[in-house]
């Protein structure tokens, strides 16, 4: 009896070992690995927000002369902004800078003799903020005709951005990552395997650029301003199962 037993039991074990030996081989035999494929997603989208700021200022021996004329100036800035459609709540005046003036002294020899006090210069900056683009953006260029009303204002450029971000930029991850299983899915079909199941997906920089610019790519992310037609792109990387 024990003979026969031992007899199954080797023979079994014969058939086990010759299961997992065949199925070794034919594992081995089969094509495996994965396949690692970037996609990219693009977007153009137009700006439908801008910030633009400028300043003026003042110039007289006498500080409270000084700050009278510049009262005036803040006026004749707020009238004209008003007159040409922008809602005076979004103009908005910041603190007046106060900075004393001084001639430098020097002797005929070039040394230094000491400063002579001028008077003082104020100047005060404002900004708005619209999604009136088109408006803010035409005002900016025409913010000179102040000159004519004696009011030496300097316009900075406008400042241009996008409030629908967060949602365009979900719609361009969606893209990038088709992007990425259709080239894997090529990738897998020119080697004659199958696109297995997704094992890793990584996302990219998310980048701004102007559209038609030279603008260079930031590893840390291009976040522009100065267009007000912009480009947006992100990459996703995909490592996928192949069979």
């Amino acid at each position: 009896m024990k003979k026969h037993l031992t007899a199954i039991i080797f023979a079994l074990s014969i058939i086990i070992a010759a299961a997992i030996l065949g199925n070794a081989i034919i594992n081995r035999n089969k094509k495996s690995g994965t396949v690692d494929v970037t996609g990219l997603g693009e977007q153009n989208f137009t700006s439908d927000l801008v910030v633009w700021e400028g300043n003026f200022s003042r110039e007289n021996y006498d500080i409270k002369t000084a700050y009278s004329d510049l009262e005036k100036d803040r006026k004749a800035v707020t009238d004209y902004l008003v007159a040409k459609g922008i809602p005076k709540e979004q103009i908005i005046f910041k603190a007046v800078n106060t900075n004393p003036l001084y001639d430098q002294n020097y002797s005929s020899n070039g040394n230094f003799m000491g400063q002579t006090f001028k008077g003082y210069q104020l100047n005060q900056s404002l900004q708005i903020e619209s999604k009136e683009v088109d408006k803010v953006e035409q005002i900016s260029r025409e913010i000179t005709e102040l000159l004519l009303q004696g009011v030496k204002f300097y316009s900075q450029p406008p400042r241009y951005y996008y409030t629908e971000l967060e949602s365009l930029k979900i719609e361009m991850i969606s893209k990038a990552t088709e992007d990425a299983r259709l080239r894997a899915e090529r990738i897998a079909e020119n080697s004659g395997s199958k696109l297995g199941r997704l094992i890793s997906a990584n996302m990219g920089i998310f980048q701004i650029t102007g559209q038609n610019s030279t603008e260079d790519y930031s590893w840390g992310g291009t976040f522009n301003t100065s267009a007000k037609n912009k480009t947006a792109s992100i990459t996703m990387r995909l490592s996928y199962g192949v069979k």
